[in-house]
């Protein structure tokens, strides 16, 4: 199943070209008083809202998906994790280029580590990037993102699937410069997720999945997961060593490869198999 967030926070199934309004379904969640969850409630209580999916999707009305507005699958999530320099070619070229280490060590993930995100960074395919320091290097990154439906602490590799809700495309946008990773990827807009979640039932093996990048129609990058240095099972498992996963908390796993600046005006496409496709708006703070 395809599971959107569009338009006025209304909640969505897309079929072939058409998205069905199933906001019905989230009459199933629990009331909340304060202090509120710290994890995200939809995807905590998935199970029930798609049994509610699957009564209402027959006479559920439908828009194009054209028409629609897409905002982040997950609403609330705990925390945003990452994973840097996790494709071993996107590594080599982090450690050449000037641009891009500002003479900040490049270290492999095995040493370095994950890093988070500000919660405050994400927004859906249709918001766009909003370029803050345009007298900077800003680029894309494509990502595969998971999102997590089972809590979970010290994880296993074996069992680190079955704590995923779904997969969603993701842009892990980066500020150039000698500061931390975690402050200069959690501006504002730089972390696009979306356009829907495909649970885990329909994209049973993220193992080997293409996905390609291309900016104002120009090829940037071009990869597969099987070329990741730690698979999306390693990461929970490394993840969830030091800290629990929580429902609705997202996992950027890497970007490959041939990441590359972006201003305002550029339009950012992102093909991934077994999810879709997103084009996602560039613009300038500063226009």
């Amino acid at each position: 199943m395809k599971i959107c967030r569009f338009n006025d926070n209304r909640l969505g199934v897309v079929q072939g070209d058409r998205v069905f309004d199933v906001t019905a379904a989230l009459d199933v969640l629990p009331e909340i008083r304060y202090p509120a969850p710290t994890v995200d409630l939809l995807i905590a209580n998935l199970d029930q809202v798609r049994a509610r999916i699957d009564a209402l999707l027959p006479s559920a009305e439908s828009h194009a998906v054209s028409s629609v507005s897409f905002l982040s699958p997950v609403a609330n999530p705990g925390k945003i994790v990452a994973a840097p320099v996790n494709y071993k070619k996107h590594l080599e070229e982090a450690r050449t280029d000037e641009q891009i280490h500002h003479q900040n060590a490049i270290l492999e993930i095995q040493k370095i580590g994950l890093f988070l995100k500000a919660t405050s960074s994400l927004v859906g395919v249709s918001a766009g990037v909003d370029i803050e320091h345009p007298d900077r290097r800003n680029d894309h990154e494509a990502e595969v993102v998971v999102v997590i439906g089972k809590a979970g602490r010290n994880i296993s590799q074996a069992n680190a699937l079955d704590h995923v809700a779904g997969y969603c495309i993701g842009l892990d946008m980066t500020t150039r410069g000698p500061e931390e990773r975690s402050l200069r990827k959690s501006i504002d807009s730089y972390s696009v997720v979306g356009p829907w979640m495909v649970t885990s039932d329909e994209l049973t093996d993220p193992s080997a999945l293409d996905f390609a990048l291309t900016v104002n129609g120009e090829p940037r990058q071009k990869a597969n997961t099987r070329d990741l240095i730690l698979n999306i099972p390693q990461l929970i498992e490394y993840a969830s060593s030091f800290y629990t996963l929580q429902p609705g908390d997202i996992l950027f796993t890497g970007t490959p490869e041939g990441v590359g600046p972006v201003v305002g005006g550029d339009t950012i496409r992102v093909t991934m198999q077994g999810i879709g496709e997103v084009e996602v708006a560039v613009r300038s703070s500063k226009q």
